[in-house]
């Protein structure tokens, strides 16, 4: 046997011997790990169960691709209809349904004219074999084609139950719907492919192809998706035999601007909201379970501060160091594999939960199963965060000799452990970084998360220093119970590194979210709409404008008209580079997602700034070229003088970018990404597209209301969109998010909370030893109470002030820098937070020493 085979033997033999010490002393229970048990369970439960949940509903779009796309493969065209060349590809030996969706204005069909409500829907036209997969699902049950059938001179229609009660109107009612009266046959229960159309401002309303010609609506330039939803042969089910007809299609049609999407990424929009959901919830776990670390710290070190008698023993006797570090690591290590299993196993349980109590308010099919990929990730975190957070205590009790152990007790020692354990923590801590980072789907805002909590962490850290640094050099007050209560924040054993980490952390989470939110709330509800125009009204025929205008602006309480000419287009390569090719920044790549909306004009837009280039003069003919907003430009690489091919109603167009404009978005007026010189496209078939502005202190709701009605039944086909319902829609999206958000971040304090707790208990011995040291010189039970009263409420206050700066400068950050929106103090926000930190730390501090008054004193002073 060489030596390595004899240092490796002993080392086998050291851990066994470890354990075997370990499992004795585990027979004890659990007393003093309870917390480091829940922190780390709720942490662990955390992450697994945003983990399972995320996965079972990507799953979920993946195993329903078909269903929820409508077909194995979708085409949609914007503006036009398939030739008869792609549509006789299509359809051979292939079945091929096709429908047309589009914004429109639906009317009540009864009463006068002028007592008619309306509201925008989203319009779905369907064919006779509409769906391919999956089924329609309506209320009273009937066939679809039944529902939609021409039947006593009226077409039918399906619409969703909540346009009956804008409307207020019944199964049987009549319905207007551009020139068209339509029978309501049928409230729409289940659309199989609803999903897939991703974010919709109106209520679904769904009508047969017949009956779409019926109603005017589709005009040139109009804004109608048609899709052509493909069920391809049972020999060509296969993804392999799949991806191949799509190749197929792509190099036989290279030029025909389409949209082509397949059963295997059925929606991914919504696949990608909710994987970016579940990466900001996962964060904000791991969050959580750092605040747990504190506590398992704190854990390990309560329990190795009982264990000094056993541990002085040992080492009497002549263990060395390294058996005393396995034999409690290996029991800080069982009793961590106790809070992850259950955390696992409330996270494993997750997806079946909220299917049962949320199930019928999200509209992603979810495939509830149990996934070991989110539940093994989740228990390495777990891991890595028991051994970040505990080798350092117990690498501590580790090399301080027998005597110091007993000295410790009332002069703790400053000095850092052997380097290598130095290295094992900060090795632990990278590992959990990297996973974070490296698994994340968006990576630079993963990595920017990971690096603000690691700031926000050293902060606090170094906080809680200044803290007990100014306790201790504060000036002497006259009043014996705060000047106790000051020396008690930097006494040897004090809790306030603890108390300042757990709590500061959780709290400046949610500030940061609670402040983002409010502002973007703020923005949306009140600041937009003082600047936004009232109304946008779109498919409006060019030779319509000037009606048009001549209307709204007879009207009371209009200040603006605008119109500008709209058409689709999609951008179909960069420099000659195919777009699915061209590398751009992740924050540009959406431009590359679909078609854009585009325009053409002479001037350049009101509400943008020139950054780059030239625009061209009033009167150019020349070559076609295109002004480009400058954040994607930076986002794509591109400047002056670069092209931008862009392909309108199948017909691909290379335009030279002449220059670059900074964007006024939050003005909510008019403006496009791409702003095209007149000439080319002025020829080709579009729509105009109208903003209104009014005034509200003259009109109010009623005057809204009565020139959208004038409009719509002056010009059926023109489509009206409120700003006001947009953005009440817009700000709803917000609140669920915020309201996930806040749930998650409500784990991380509870983990503050727990990690408080222990703290409390920790520090009890001490806490009881002081107590009974006052009642003997005299003090009663209120005065002991109102010192550790006092104690934790400049705790909390200094917590909550702290968690208050970090957390306004991380919200103020990603809401000026990156979203670029006004700034607005919130201070009721931050004055709650303030008020509810104080009042949570001192009832903490109350619970814990309550015990401590009621303490014999005899028993406490034979101890000493």
């Amino acid at each position: 046997m060489n030596g390595a085979d004899l240092a490796q033997g002993r080392a086998a033999q050291g851990w066994k011997l470890a354990w075997g010490y370990a499992r004795r002393e585990l027979r004890g229970g659990m007393c003093g790990f309870r917390v480091l048990i829940a922190c780390l369970a709720l942490g662990v439960a955390a992450i697994a169960a945003v983990g399972s949940v995320s996965t079972a509903l990507t799953r979920g779009l993946s195993e329903r691709g078909q269903e929820i796309l409508g077909g194995d493969v979708d085409i949609r065209l914007i503006h036009r209809q398939a030739t008869a060349a792609e549509l006789a590809y299509l359809t051979e030996g292939n079945r091929v349904s096709v429908s047309a969706e589009m914004r429109a204005m639906a009317r009540n069909g009864g009463g006068a004219p002028d007592e008619r409500r309306q509201s925008l829907v989203e319009l779905k036209a369907v064919d006779g074999i509409y769906p391919l997969y999956g089924a329609m699902k309506l209320a009273p049950a009937q066939p679809l084609s039944s529902a939609l059938e021409k039947s006593d001179g009226l077409f039918g229609v399906a619409v969703e139950p909540n346009l009956l009660d804008r409307l207020e109107l019944k199964v049987g009612d009549t319905l207007v719907i551009g020139d068209e009266t339509f029978r309501i046959r049928a409230a729409i229960e289940h659309e199989p492919d609803r999903v897939a159309g991703g974010f919709e401002l109106g209520p679904r309303a769904m009508i047969s192809q017949t009956a779409l010609s019926a109603t005017g609506l589709v005009q040139p330039g109009s804004l109608v998706s048609w899709h052509y939803r493909i069920r391809l042969p049972e020999s060509a089910q296969g993804d392999v035999a799949l991806k191949s007809w799509i190749d197929d299609l792509r190099e036989r049609f290279p030029d025909a601007g389409w949209r082509v999407q397949d059963r295997t990424d059925s929606s991914p929009g919504v696949r990608r909201f909710v994987e970016r959901v579940a990466l900001f919830l996962s964060l904000v776990g791991l969050t959580a379970l750092l605040v747990g670390g504190v506590g398992v710290a704190n854990a390990v070190k309560s329990y190795l501060d009982g264990k000094r008698s056993v541990i002085a023993t040992f080492k009497c006797l002549g263990a060395p160091g390294s058996l005393i570090f396995r034999i409690y690591l290996l029991q800080v290590m069982a009793l961590a594999m106790v809070g992850i299993v259950l955390g696992l196993a409330v996270g494993a349980a997750a997806p079946f939960i909220v299917d049962a109590v949320a199930g019928n308010m999200i509209p992603v099919p979810a495939d509830l199963r149990v996934y070991p990929g989110p539940l093994a990730l989740a228990a390495a975190y777990g891991v890595l965060t028991a051994l970040a957070f505990a080798i350092w205590p117990l690498a501590r009790a580790r090399d301080v000799p027998a005597t110091g152990l007993f000295r410790d007790i009332i002069a703790p020692m400053r000095r850092f452990p052997p380097r290598r354990y130095i290295l094992a923590v900060g090795l632990a801590l990278g590992v959990l970084a990297v996973l974070a980072v490296g698994l994340a789907e968006d990576r630079f805002f993963a990595m920017w998360f990971v690096i603000g909590a690691g700031f926000v962490f050293a902060i606090l850290w170094l906080a809680a220093r200044g803290i007990m640094k100014l306790a201790e050099k504060s000036p002497r007050v006259r009043r014996p119970e705060l000047r106790l209560a000051i020396a008690n924040l930097h006494r040897p054993g004090a809790p306030t590194p603890s108390i300042v980490l757990s709590l500061g952390l959780g709290l400046t989470l949610l500030v940061t979210v609670s402040l983002i939110n409010g502002n973007l709330s703020g923005e949306i509800t009140d600041n937009l709409p003082s600047r936004a125009p009232s109304f946008f009204f779109v498919d409006i025929q060019p030779d319509q404008t000037a009606a048009l205008r001549d209307l709204v602006t007879a009207h009371e309480g209009v200040t603006g008209f605008q119109e500008v000419p709209m058409l689709r287009g999609r951008i179909a390569a960069v420099n000659g580079v195919p777009a699915d090719e061209v590398k751009v920044a992740p924050e540009a790549q959406w431009a590359l997602r679909g078609d854009r909306g585009i325009t053409y004009s002479a001037t350049m837009p009101d509400n943008s700034t020139l950054v780059r280039g030239k625009w061209w003069a009033p009167d150019y003919q020349g070559p076609l070229q295109v002004s480009f907003a400058e954040d994607l430009a930076q986002g794509f690489g591109v400047g002056p003088g670069d092209k931008i091919t862009v392909n309108v109603l199948g017909r691909e167009m290379t335009a030279t970018i002449a220059n670059t404009r900074q964007i006024d978005w939050t003005s909510m007026g008019i403006n496009f990404v791409l702003v095209f010189s007149p000439g080319l496209l002025s020829s080709a078939p579009h729509t105009d597209l109208a903003t209104v502005t009014m005034d509200n202190s003259i009109v109010g709701e009623e005057g809204e209301r009565r020139l959208e009605a004038d409009v719509t039944r002056a010009f059926p086909n023109i489509t009206s969109i409120r700003v006001k319902e947009a953005l009440q829609a817009v700000n709803g999206l917000l609140d669920d998010f915020g309201l996930a958000v806040r749930a998650t971040g409500m784990v991380t304090l509870a983990s503050g909370v727990l990690v408080l707790a222990g703290a409390m208990a920790a520090g009890y011995r001490a806490r009881v030893r002081d107590a009974v040291l006052l009642k003997v010189l005299g003090a009663t039970r209120a005065r002991v109470l109102g010192i550790f009263l006092r104690e934790y409420a400049v705790l909390g206050l200094v917590t909550a002030l702290i968690a208050t700066l970090a957390g306004s400068l991380a919200a103020w950050i990603v809401v000026v820098r990156v979203m670029d929106l006004p700034w607005h103090f919130l201070p009721g926000t931050l004055a709650l937070t303030v008020v509810l930190a104080a009042l949570a730390t001192m009832l903490m501090g109350l619970f814990g020493t309550w015990r401590t008054l009621s303490a014999p004193a005899a028993p406490v002073l034979r101890a000493d």
